[in-house]
């Protein structure tokens, strides 16, 4: 009977995910419109941070409970999962455009603070104040070039300034909901169902609960490209990550010193070294491509062979 419920709850928590992220996404994108913001703003603001609301309540959480120690992996690991698996399968499914600015500006940032929670974890085994305050700093400069971004505007579809603001807003906070109690969902029946057929717990952790936990990114993005949102799709990857950094790290190291153990150097490279496939991959069409999309999930999966092995 327990077997049958975690199925039925399963279902449900995909169901939660993709109508929420079909909300989530026309709610974005109307708002962005009313207001004359560009898409990949949005994208990059508001998409990545509801996306990455179960990384960051997970991450602080912890850290008031006194196992900051989680942060780290919490935050490299989606991170890898995100470049390499979420736009990996996004792009075998429908072709990415990417905006100039995104290969110019975003791309290059992200490897940038990347390289930063290297060296700061990796110099002292810990990221302490003072380095969450460095963090921070970095966050704020990206907020002061989204709003930037903001204000030089853009043109959008005229069918979805036609929606009224207070629909675009409880589409957006229904549909982010629906993401996050989705994901939950999800990964807990999940997780019931493999512990059932005596599935491992550190396989258990590494497949089903690291994926789950990236299901709200993996769903929005899919979705937004297939609705020719693609600023709203490379944003919300580029823009969760960049978020994972600074904020959640920043944050976490604010409360309280975050442990980074020696493992983490190999997992801080494969992050870097993911997002400079997707950099290369996308700089000259300005299109994250199939082909691409295919070594990026190829990548994962040697990735994943190391993790087993290791």
């Amino acid at each position: 009977m327990k077997l049958v419920i975690a199925v039925v709850l399963l279902v449900v928590g995909f169901c939660l995910l993709i109508k929420g992220a079909d909300w989530f996404v026309d709610g974005a994108a109307g708002i962005a419109a009313r207001f004359g913001i560009p898409q990949l703003v949005i994208g990059l603001t508001i998409v990545a941070m509801g996306t990455s609301a179960p990384e960051a309540a997970v991450s602080i959480t912890a850290a008031k409970s006194g196992n900051a120690g989680i942060t780290i992996g919490n935050v490299l690991g989606s991170n890898i999962m995100n470049v390499l698996v979420i736009l990996g399968i996004t792009s075998v499914i429908t072709s990415i455009a990417v905006q100039k600015s995104t290969v110019k500006y975003e791309l290059p940032f992200m490897l940038v603070i990347s390289a930063v929670l290297l060296v700061l974890g990796y110099t002292g085994n810990e990221i302490v104040l003072w380095e969450g305050v460095v963090l921070w700093g970095f966050f704020v400069v990206y907020l002061v070039y989204l709003f930037i971004m903001a204000k030089k505007g853009g043109n959008e579809e005229e069918e979805e300034k036609q929606r009224a603001l207070w629909l675009q807003i409880i589409m957006l906070i229904v549909g982010a909901a629906g993401i996050v109690f989705g994901a939950d969902l999800t990964v807990d029946n999940a997780t019931v169902i493999a512990e059932t057929f005596g599935m491992d717990d550190r396989i258990i952790g590494l497949t089903i609960v690291a994926f789950g936990t990236s299901l709200p990114e993996l769903v929005t993005s899919i979705t937004a490209a297939r609705k020719g949102k693609a600023d709203i799709a490379i944003g919300n990857i580029v823009g969760s990550n960049i978020f994972n950094i600074l904020f959640v790290t920043g944050t976490t190291a604010l409360i309280t010193p975050v442990a980074f153990k020696q493992g983490f150097v190999v997992d801080g490279l494969v992050s870097i070294v993911a997002g400079i496939l997707l950099w290369f991959g996308v700089f000259k069409k300005n299109m994250l491509e199939r082909k691409v999309g295919i070594v990026m999930l190829v990548g994962y999966a040697a990735y994943f062979v190391y993790l087993l092995v290791g």
